[in-house]
């Protein structure tokens, strides 16, 4: 348990919150940057650190990565279910759908 006072630690608490959420914003515009640049490397660096700072900024906001899991392949599901382009073009839901499945 901390020693830090209770109010002291919900500050600390809200300033990581804030903090994730800038990251988030960030890694988007990296991302943006990379796919304008053509960088496959700095794409994939781009997705994979907006990944985990999604999971990581849902943690914080009281989320586990196994409910987030979960709200991922309910949400896959009903796109599936419901013929989203992507599925009707690509099958990319499906194909999500399954590796997360595989995890």
């Amino acid at each position: 348990m901390s020693n830090m006072p209770k109010d002291l630690d919900v500050a600390k608490r809200a300033k990581v919150i804030e903090w994730l959420k800038t990251e988030v914003i960030d890694q988007v515009s990296r991302l943006f940057k990379a796919l304008w640049e053509g960088s496959t490397s700095r794409v994939s660096d781009s997705l994979a650190s907006l990944i985990m700072s999604s999971y990581i900024l849902g943690r914080r906001l009281g989320i586990s990565y196994r409910d987030l899991d979960d709200a991922l392949l309910e949400k896959l599901k009903k796109h599936r279910q419901e013929g989203h382009q992507l599925e009707d073009w690509y099958q990319d839901i499906s194909a999500l759908e399954e590796h997360m499945r595989k995890r």
